[in-house]
């Protein structure tokens, strides 16, 4: 008999046995785990019919006894171990600690971004405005109730969400520039500061330097920097043999550091940076704003024609943070947080930045909670955020992470070091064993202290768990209030119309006409007795347009005062 080596070798009584034993055991595991659930799910709707609350019993109801709450929290989910699911046993984040930051990771599909979804509903009816980035497109379907079914239904139950019913939010869209389907939002160049754009232009430190110092010449000279023709106009200014001077000026920055800074500007106009650049500015109190009924209201920005750059995508998202920092007033511990803010895929924002970048991000959040507000980043490892950012952040919602790799195997060792002691799980394979829509949570208590570490089953959201098609989107934005407000394009009078009248101004070479002299003995002419001041003295004798003159002669020269990352500021609020 003749043995065919390309076919594979048929498997032997013993591995048929042993895979055929693994098969039951893992039957085995999966029934268990229904089981419980449908038992969980089948007390829980009897305690409700009964009007008794069931009570968490055992080492769940110790866990859970760590996210006891007395003021107003999110409920996360239920407590799960050795693969039963307790409804009594309630996971909550305080309201009043969530201005300590947080963190929400995971690999790709596990579940979230319906995690950031159910906190967000849940921020919105507690009368917290919210600002989220929909980098997908599947947060849209916040503003819509999500299907009722008996899925939803009985994950509910299981989560101890008795009282879960569909529910649509006070969402408003927002798009980067005006190519975008949302109500298109801008910022200036000079409010944008020369850090987060290096950010953007992926400049390196030298360049980066080179590039605050123009902007330094630029401020003292009373140039506004509105888009990008204005800093390109004024780069071209310091590259020319006119500007020469002013370039040596400003520490003798090489023409070729400058060359290559223009170079990138040109780039991002091409890939449609211009729409994003510009007038009208984004008015950051309009994130801040509650319905007339008390919830608060959901921003989504989306990418609009910036799907390309998600770079300055998220460093805009830092912007805007940075701009909250340096308008809001110092508000200190608060009940709960005056806005709260999420970064989706902030591994974004830390990829490639500068040192300096680095330290500005880090200043942020730390100093920010004592305005009130709230950040969460979420990415795919932990290991995504720096050190330095990562030890500012209270609460820590873990899902699901995959270690295939050397890499991974090292992210997920990391991770597991970071988490508080505890002999409820083995944290290293708990980390790779939890399903969809599951996380391994800690938080900060009430008074500053960890949680204890907790597998948690999360809530299901309320809102439709998709997105709801780009032309509902429009339409909503189309008829928001903010469409008025941000819908026009301004170009005011900045350093490229300045740039260019200076141009303009130069004197051309003195023209010689032949003209014949007058005669010499032509009588002198009456002198004219004027009748009162001229039109002109009258104006410029008035008091209030002295002033007026005085004031704008001062602010044109005066050197724009800049905050966190080089931002302009701007007046307080």
């Amino acid at each position: 008999m003749t043995v065919d080596p390309t076919q594979p070798a048929a498997p032997s009584p013993a591995e048929k046995a042993k895979a055929a034993k693994a098969a039951a055991v893992e039957a085995a595991r999966v029934a268990a785990v229904a089981l419980a659930a449908a038992e969980a799910a089948e007390a829980e709707a009897l305690a409700a019919e009964q009007g008794q609350p069931q009570a968490a019993t055992g080492r769940s109801a110790e866990i859970a006894a760590g996210y006891a709450s007395e003021g107003a929290a999110l409920e996360l989910g239920t407590v799960v171990l050795d693969g039963v699911t307790d409804p009594a046993a309630r996971i909550r984040i305080p309201l009043a600690t969530l201005n300590r930051h947080g963190l929400v990771a995971g690999a790709t599909g596990t579940g979230k971004t319906k995690t950031l979804q159910g906190i967000a509903e849940q921020l919105c009816a507690a009368g917290v405005p919210v600002v989220m980035a929909d980098v997908k497109g599947d947060l849209s379907g916040l503003s819509r109730p999500g299907e009722d079914n008996e899925n939803i239904r009985s994950r509910a139950a299981a989560t101890g969400m008795s009282d879960w019913s569909p529910a649509g939010h006070l969402v408003e869209f927002l798009s980067l520039g005006t190519e975008g389907i949302g109500v298109p939002v801008r910022a200036t160049i000079t409010a944008f500061g020369p850090i987060l754009l290096s950010k953007v232009l992926g400049l390196n430190n030298t360049q980066e330097s080179t590039l605050g110092l123009i902007f330094h010449w630029a401020d003292s000279q009373g140039l506004a920097l509105l888009d990008l023709k204005d800093l390109r106009s004024v780069i071209m200014h310091l590259t020319s043999d006119e500007g020469k001077a002013d370039l040596k000026g400003i520490g003798g920055v090489s023409s070729a550091t400058a060359g290559v800074i223009l170079r990138a500007l040109v780039n991002l106009e091409a890939d449609g940076g211009d729409t994003f650049f510009g007038e009208t500015e984004l008015e950051t109190e309009d994130l801040l704003r509650v319905g007339p009924d008390g919830r608060g209201v959901i921003t989504l920005f989306e990418l609009g024609a910036q799907a390309s750059r998600p770079v300055m995508f998220s460093t805009f998202l830092m912007w805007v943070l940075a701009d909250l920092f340096q308008t809001l007033p110092e508000v200190g511990d608060i009940d709960k947080p005056k806005l709260v803010f999420i970064f989706d895929e902030a591994h974004l924002l830390f990829a490639d930045a500068s040192k300096a970048f680095l330290q500005q991000v880090e200043q942020t959040v730390k100093l920010i909670r004592s305005k009130g507000v709230g950040v969460l980043f979420c990415t795919q490892l932990p290991t995504d955020v720096p050190n330095d950012v990562l030890s500012q952040l209270g609460a820590r919602i873990q899902h699901a992470l995959r270690a295939f790799t050397p890499d991974d195997q090292k992210a997920l060792n990391k991770t597991v070091r970071t988490y508080p002691k505890t002999d409820a799980y083995d944290l290293e394979e708990a980390l790779t064993s939890l399903g969809t829509g599951e996380a391994i949570v800690t938080v900060l208590s009430e008074k500053g202290a960890p949680t204890p570490v907790a597998w948690t089953k999360i809530r299901p959201p309320r809102s439709v768990m998709d997105t709801i098609g780009n032309d509902a989107i429009a339409a909503a934005a189309s008829s928001s209030t903010l469409s008025a407000k941000y819908r026009e394009t301004i170009d005011r009078e900045s350093a490229y119309e300045r740039m260019n009248a200076r141009v303009a101004d130069v004197p051309a070479p003195a023209e010689k006409f032949d003209i014949p002299p007058l005669p010499a003995d032509l009588p002198d002419l009456p002198a004219i007795e004027p009748d009162g001041p001229s039109a002109a003295e009258r104006i410029m004798g008035n008091p209030a347009v002295k002033s007026f003159l005085r004031s704008a002669a001062s602010a044109a020269g005066r050197e724009i005062s800049r905050s966190i990352f080089g931002t302009g500021r701007r007046r307080r609020r």
